[in-house]
């Protein structure tokens, strides 16, 4: 195996950095998510092997739980050992947790899809607007990074400037207000112990992406147990694909529909914890008889089982995202422009974002909307 390129040991800190900026910004779902850290960990930085990375997909693609979460502990794991492993693996999930959970207590506050049907049918109407739309772009392609940053930092001031929370009868403060928001929901409409025994057979028994374990989820939380709505279940899975970081964050969003911020927490817990357990026992093993002749056949088999999964994942992903003439051009231009210019995801993202943005009011595309 080739080991002489990538260090014994990362230091922690190191991987809790790198993981925190992943998690911040990393956007597109699972294979965007393996692709970058590919990139960026064996051919920039070299902390790991082609080898190791390669080992690192296979297994955690044979094993249940949201792929890139488990690659990131994975690697965590190689370079940081047991604590390195349990550090980067949280951190990769915090800035996501963080995002999806005031999104889902903005969502609570102010009225659910009530408020996001009416968002929908803004445009860009008045000066502030485009002043905002103006930053963003010079802010991104100046820095070309903390896109998510920029996206939170212009929320917070179409709030403040077009919002209610300043034109409201109370008299009580800004921050009172907000620190009120994760208080909405006053009691739990579902025991912690329920919502924590779903989220931890959710992520122990559904393999694949993040995409795979949505059925799961669907069939438990609209069907069975009847805790969510059609409509408020497919927020939740809206909210955790553009978010970025791995689309089981969903999880967050879900538990803090139905159980406030302690059942956001746990969904949290419940979803990924197995994902550490199962990497952590794994891996160990795989490290130490990683020269066996069997154990490189299962390797080299679950490799190329999980191209083939991933390239599947991909097109449930184009049925679901691509339905009309524009999206099949962003498609295509977006391949073009990542094959030919080597283009970083965000920046990517936010320009096709734009194009959505704009078209969408002129076109109104059918298939988009709830039925």
């Amino acid at each position: 195996m080739d080991t002489d390129h990538a260090p014994a040991r990362v230091l922690i800190r190191q991987l809790v950095l790198y993981f925190l900026r992943l998690g911040l910004l990393g956007f597109g779902g699972p294979v965007a998510l393996v692709g970058q850290m590919e990139r960026e960990l064996v051919a920039d930085r070299k902390w790991v092997t082609r080898d190791e990375m390669r080992e690192g997909i296979a297994v955690c693609q044979s094993l249940p739980g949201p792929l890139a979460i488990q690659v990131g502990i994975w690697l965590s794991y190689i370079r940081g050992g047991f604590w390195g492993a349990w550090a980067g693996g949280w951190a990769f999930i915090l800035p996501n947790f963080v995002i999806v959970a005031a999104l889902a207590a903005l969502y609570v506050h102010f009225g659910g899809l009530s408020a996001v049907s009416r968002l929908t049918k803004l445009g860009m109407k008045d000066a502030v607007e485009w002043v905002l739309a103006a930053a963003a772009f010079v802010i991104t392609v100046a820095v070309q990074a903390e896109v998510a940053l920029v996206f939170v930092a212009c929320g917070i001031v179409g709030l403040a400037y077009y919002g209610s929370l300043f034109r409201a009868r109370s008299t009580a403060s800004t921050s009172a207000l907000l620190l009120a928001v994760p208080l909405v929901v006053t009691a739990p409409q579902v025991s912690l112990a329920k919502l924590l025994t779903f989220f931890l057979k959710a992520g122990s028994l559904t393999f694949g992406s993040g995409l795979v374990i949505v059925p799961f989820l669907e069939k438990g939380l609209v069907q069975q147990t009847g805790w969510l709505k059609e409509r408020e279940f497919l927020v939740a899975v809206a909210m955790g694909m553009i978010s970025p970081g791995p689309v089981v964050i969903t999880a967050t969003f879900v538990g803090y529909l139905v159980a406030g911020f302690s059942g956001a927490l746990v969904a949290t817990l419940g979803i990924f914890l197995p994902s550490f357990l199962l990497v952590l026992i794994v891996a160990p093993i795989l490290v130490r008889y990683r020269a066996n002749a069997n154990v490189q056949g299962f390797v080299r088999g679950a490799y190329a089982a999980a191209i083939g999964t991933i390239l599947g994942a991909c097109v449930l992903l184009g049925k679901i995202a691509i339905g009309d003439w524009l999206t099949v051009l962003v498609a295509l231009a977006s391949l073009a422009v990542l094959f030919r210019w080597k283009v970083s995801n965000p920046l990517l993202i936010l320009g096709a974002a734009i194009v959505g943005l704009v078209a969408f009011p002129l076109l109104r595309p059918e298939w988009v909307f709830v039925k």
